[in-house]
C-alpha cells in the first residue's frame, strides 16, 4: 500500500505514542491482577528486578510476564512500533550487528505504510508480535468478540503482507490492561508480554539525549530484563549499537521471547 503523508503520520504520532506511558512509577506493593489499570514499576534496589504493580507469579496464572529468567544475566529486547519515521532500520542494523533477537510488537499502521520494513523484521529472525490493529485502550474492551477482533484483524493483515503467520505474542497498547483482558488473551493462545526496564523515548518532540538514556537504561538494567523501547525514537536508533555493545560488556546476553521460563 502506498505510504501515508507525513502529515497524518504525525497525528498518528499522537494517537499511538503521545499516550504511551513510559512505565508508571509506584511504591505500591504487588497485588492482585485489578479489574483495570495501567502497568506500573517501582525500582527498590538498583540493578535488581524492578516490582511491578502485579506480580509475576500473578501474572503466569495467565500466561503473562513481564520479567524473564532472573538467575541467568539474559535481556529480551522488544520494540514497539506504531508507525514508521524513519529509524526502525538503523534498529534492525544494529540489532544485526550484535546478534541480538528482539520482538517488534506492530500496529495496523505499520504493516500497512512499512510492508518491507516489517518483511525484514521476519526474514531477519525477529519475533514480530501483536500490539492490536488499531492500538486502543484495551481494558475498556470487555467483550471477547471485540478483543479478539484487534488481535485477528492484525493477524490477518500481518499475513496477507508478509506470507507469514503472526506470533502469539501481544502487548496491549499503552500498557492498559485488565484481568478479562488477560484471561482473553490466554484463551485466544496469546501470551501477554509487558516489561520490567523503558524510559521516556515515545516522544519524538522531545527526545532524550545520549546521556539521558543512558542514565536510565544503564543503572536499572538487571537480570531477566524485558526491555521496552520504541522504534520512532532517533535517540533509540543513534545509541542502540554502542547501548548492546555496554550491555555486553556488563557480561549479557540476549535472548528472544520464546525462551522466556515456562513458556506454555
Amino acid at each position: 500500500m502506498a505510504l501515508v503523508s507525513a502529515s497524518l503520520c504525525l497525528v498518528l504520532a499522537a494517537l499511538f505514542y503521545f499516550a504511551d506511558p513510559p512505565q508508571s512509577l509506584t511504591a505500591s506493593a504487588p497485588a492482585a491482577v485489578p479489574a483495570a489499570a495501567d502497568w506500573g514499576l517501582s525500582f527498590p534496589t538498583e540493578g535488581e528486578s524492578p516490582v511491578g504493580n502485579v506480580s509475576a507469579e500473578d501474572l503466569a496464572q495467565y500466561n503473562a510476564y513481564y520479567l524473564g529468567d532472573t538467575s541467568q544475566k539474559v535481556l529480551y529486547l522488544t520494540f514497539d512500533c506504531g508507525y514508521e519515521n524513519g529509524y526502525t532500520e538503523a534498529i534492525l542494523d544494529a540489532l544485526k550487528k550484535h546478534s541480538a533477537p528482539a520482538a517488534f510488537f506492530v500496529v495496523g499502521h505499520m504493516v500497512e505504510s512499512a510492508p518491507d520494513i516489517v518483511r525484514r523484521m521476519a526474514e531477519e529472525g525477529h519475533i514480530v508480535g501483536n500490539h492490536t490493529f488499531h492500538h486502543p485502550d484495551m481494558s475498556s474492551i470487555s467483550d471477547l468478540t471485540s478483543f479478539q477482533k484487534e488481535l485477528t484483524d492484525l493477524e490477518t493483515l500481518y499475513q496477507e503482507t508478509t506470507g507469514r503467520p503472526l506470533s502469539k505474542f501481544y502487548r496491549p497498547p499503552q500498557g492498559k490492561y485488565s484481568e478479562e483482558n488477560l484471561k482473553q488473551a490466554q484463551q485466544l493462545g496469546y501470551t501477554t508480554v509487558f516489561w520490567s526496564l523503558a524510559y521516556v523515548d515515545w516522544n519524538t518532540d522531545a527526545q532524550p539525549s545520549a546521556e539521558e538514556a543512558y542514565a536510565k537504561l544503564l543503572p536499572r538494567i538487571h537480570d531477566g530484563a524485558i526491555v521496552l523501547l520504541h522504534s520512532t525514537s532517533a535517540t533509540n536508533a543513534a545509541i542502540l549499537d554502542d547501548l548492546l555493545t555496554k550491555w555486553e560488556e556488563m557480561g549479557y546476553t540476549f535472548a528472544p521471547l520464546t525462551q522466556l521460563p515456562g513458556l506454555s
